[in-house]
């Protein structure tokens, strides 16, 4: 069960669990594993809190970050960007108003050099979801 639970995601089982328990039968239905990671949706650069907007321009300076996490390796453990080596993603934190932890906002680009990413994404949950940021 863990196994495949691995292959199909926690998530896609859940779901399937809470339907199939719902319609009184249990059908497995086929879910995007991490060979094929769901397109990203998508967010204007300008779309962003003004907090995210600076946050990408330290990235694209170089910093200085206020949080020392920034600019660590992020691993895609989620798998929901595309399969990349480990070290390709870095993560920088997003300020929130009024948040007295580094909260749940993140900016989390890959390529090298991180001051010229190939391409950064948005996440306001903790990584549960991710925008592909547009310039």
């Amino acid at each position: 069960m863990r196994r495949g639970l691995r292959k199909w995601g926690w998530a896609s089982a859940v779901v399937v669990a809470a339907a199939g328990f719902a319609a009184g039968s249990l059908t497995l239905v086929q879910a995007r594993g991490p060979e094929q990671p769901s397109p990203a949706a998508t967010v204007a650069l300008a779309a962003l809190p003004p907090e995210a907007q600076a946050t990408h321009r330290l990235i694209l300076r170089g910093g200085p970050f206020p949080y020392q996490k920034d600019g660590t390796v992020f691993g895609n453990r989620e798998r929901l960007l595309p399969l990349k080596p480990r070290g390709h993603y870095r993560e920088y934190t997003v300020r929130t108003p009024g948040e007295r932890t580094r909260g749940a906002r993140r900016i989390v680009c890959g390529g090298k050099p991180p001051t010229q990413p190939e391409a950064c994404w948005y996440t306001a949950d903790h990584y549960a979801s991710f925008r592909l940021i547009q310039p």
